[in-house]
Formats: structure tokens, C-alpha cells, sequence
């Protein structure tokens, strides 16, 4: 019941859906280039992607002072057709705006 309540909680939040999206679009996002293309400050953009991450979503690598999130594979049905629901909505999604300077 839990696991549930954390997703369904994660996906109660229009920044965090179009967020969903956005990382499905582009595979595999820096946290600077979601802070670029959303336009919004890296504290806020850290606290949603975290959510996300523990609901079950995403998985994050670091590559040197770098975190990079992606969807997790595999996602269990729940979490893929949840995906598939918000590919059909008409959302805003910001292109990809890379801003990482290595």
C-alpha cells in the first residue's frame, strides 16, 4: 500500500508529470540541463526529481560531479502505464537546453 501511495503522490504534480515526460523524451538528462530547459532553480528541480526517484520512476547515475536521471528499466506495469498515460496528454514540455559545462 505504500509503494502505491509514493506513486501515486509522485504523479500528483504538474511539474513532476511534465518532469516524466520530459526524461522520457530525452532518455537521459543532467540535473543543469532540467534547470535550464524548465527554468526553474536547481533546489526545487533536485526536490522534484528525488520524488520521483523514490516512487519508483527514475534512477540516477553520476558521471564526475554530474547526476544524470533516466527512466528506471524495467518499470513494473503500474509505473509503464502510468508513462504511457502522460505520453497522451497535451503537455508543455520545454526542449532539451544542454547547460553542462564539463
Amino acid at each position: 500500500m505504500e509503494d502505491f501511495l509514493n506513486t501515486v503522490g509522485a504523479i500528483n504534480d504538474e511539474t513532476r508529470i511534465r518532469l516524466l515526460r520530459f526524461i522520457d523524451l530525452n532518455k537521459k538528462v543532467c540535473v543543469c540541463d532540467v534547470e535550464n530547459s524548465f527554468g526553474m532553480i536547481q533546489s526545487r528541480i533536485s526536490r522534484h526529481l528525488k520524488i520521483l526517484k523514490e516512487a519508483g520512476f527514475l534512477r540516477v547515475e553520476r558521471e564526475g560531479r554530474w547526476a544524470y536521471y533516466s527512466i528506471r528499466s524495467p518499470l513494473d506495469a503500474f509505473r509503464q502505464t502510468i508513462l504511457a498515460e502522460i505520453a497522451c496528454l497535451d503537455l508543455d514540455i520545454p526542449a532539451l537546453m544542454h547547460n553542462c559545462k564539463g
